[in-house]
C-alpha cells in the first residue's frame, strides 16, 4: 500500500481549476520527483497534500487514512512535513528558535534539536544568529532541518535548489539521500534541475497544465520527455 496516494484530485482557485484528476502514488521509503514547467500546478499539488489548498474532488490517502478534509496542523502531526519554495524561515528569529518551530508538530514529542546537527553541522555554529542573516543555502538547510524536527514520515520539498550555488546543491542532495536512507523518510521534491532529479529520485511524475502526463522510474526519464514537457 502506498504511503501517499492521490486519486482523481481536482483543485481550484476560486472558480478556476488548477489541478485536473491528478493520480500519483508514492511508496514508503521512496524518493520521488515532481517535474514540469513553471505554472503547471506543482506547488499547488504539494500545498494540497499538506492542506493549504482545498480539494474540490478526489481523495488523498496518507498512511491508509483519508486526509483530504483533515486540517493542515493535523496532517503535520500525521507525519507530513512541507518545506515551501522560498524557505519561509522567520528572518528575525534566531536559528535555534526557527528550529524549535519544527518541534511543535513532532509526533514523538522529542525535543532533541541536536539530532539535526548530524545532517546539518553548519547550523550548530549559528544557533544565536538571526535566520535572515544566513546565506540562501544556509537558510535552505535550516528550513529542511526545521522540517526534519517534526519527525515526519514524508517530506515535501518545493524547489530546494532554487537560487543556491552548486556546491550547496550537492550538499543538499547528499543530505536528502542520507535522511532517506538513515531515517527511512519518504521524499517528494519539486525540482527544475533534471540532473539533480535523476541523481536523487527513483521515481518521477511529469506535470503539464495541471495534470500528470508521464510517470515512471527516473531511469526512464529520457531526453524526449524532457524536451516535450520541460524545454522552454
Amino acid at each position: 500500500m502506498p504511503l501517499l496516494e492521490l486519486s482523481d484530485v481536482t483543485v481550484s482557485y476560486g472558480l478556476t481549476p488548477v489541478l485536473f484528476n491528478v493520480n500519483i502514488a508514492i511508496n514508503k521509503g521512496e524518493i520521488a520527483c515532481l517535474l514540469g514547467r513553471n505554472g503547471v500546478g506543482k506547488t499547488t499539488l504539494l500545498r494540497s497534500v499538506i492542506g493549504l489548498n482545498k480539494v474540490v474532488s478526489g481523495n488523498i490517502v496518507f498512511d491508509a487514512d483519508e486526509i483530504a478534509k483533515v486540517p493542515t496542523y493535523k496532517r503535520a502531526r500525521y507525519g507530513i512535513s512541507y518545506i515551501p519554495q522560498g524557505r519561509e524561515i522567520i528572518p528575525y528569529l534566531s536559528v535555534l528558535d526557527n528550529l524549535k518551530l519544527g518541534l511543535t508538530a513532532n509526533r514523538q514529542k522529542s525535543n532533541r534539536i541536536d539530532e539535526v546537527f548530524e545532517f546539518f553541522p553548519m547550523l550548530k555554529q549559528h544557533l544565536k544568529r538571526q535566520g535572515g542573516l544566513l546565506s540562501g543555502g544556509q537558510q535552505q538547510q535550516l528550513a529542511i532541518a526545521r522540517g526534519l524536527l517534526s519527525n515526519p514520515q514524508i517530506m515535501l520539498l518545493d524547489e530546494p535548489t532554487e537560487g543556491i550555488q552548486p556546491s550547496i546543491v550537492q550538499e543538499i542532495e547528499a543530505t536528502l539521500r542520507r535522511i532517506n536512507e538513515e531515517k527511512g523518510i519518504t521524499v517528494l521534491v519539486v525540482e527544475q534541475k533534471i540532473d539533480f532529479a535523476r541523481r536523487l529520485a527513483q521515481k518521477f511524475f511529469m506535470m503539464e497544465k495541471g495534470a500528470i502526463v508521464a510517470q515512471g522510474r527516473t531511469s526512464e526519464l529520457n531526453d524526449a520527455l524532457v524536451h516535450k514537457y520541460l524545454a522552454v
